[in-house]
């Protein structure tokens, strides 16, 4: 009796996800396929790839390249941002501490932490990037 009982709950969960299922929302991005842009403004030679936005919190998903040397801005960003390399070479510096991300290399950048970036390859540097929520930049100093 409990193998029936269990079968039949297990049956109304399978039907009542198949009467409510909903277009799949999955997504497939290949960097040779897409359309990259060119930052407006910026005389380097950065494009990028937006990949998803959630109108609900900010956060967004993006594809970015960047040539081999390239320095950024110290900055911060409002929310945690995540970073995976898939082309080049990163030197990432937080506090008095640097490290390199590699190709398939993560990291993790809290919100409100200044970061400080190089493209240390010789090649360009390509990147995945996202962010929990609202991704701005910002170059002055932190809040307090």
């Amino acid at each position: 009796m409990k193998k029936l009982a269990g079968a039949l709950i297990a049956l109304g969960a399978v039907g009542a996800w198949l009467c409510g299922q909903t277009p799949s929302k999955a997504m497939i991005v290949n960097p040779g396929e897409a359309k990259w842009t060119h930052e407006k403004n910026d005389p380097t030679d950065t494009e990028s790839l937006m990949i998803r936005q959630d109108a609900a919190t900010g956060g967004m998903e993006i594809m970015v390249r960047f040539p081999a040397g390239h320095v950024f801005k110290p900055h911060w960003h409002e929310s945690n941002e995540r970073v995976m390399v898939t082309e080049g070479q990163l030197a990432v510096k937080l506090g008095d501490r640097e490290s390199h991300v590699e190709v398939g290399g993560y990291a993790f950048l809290p919100a409100l932490e200044m970061q400080y970036l190089t493209c240390t390859h010789k090649s360009r540097c390509t990147m995945y990037l996202a962010w929990d929520g609202n991704p701005a930049s910002h170059s002055e100093a932190l809040p307090k």
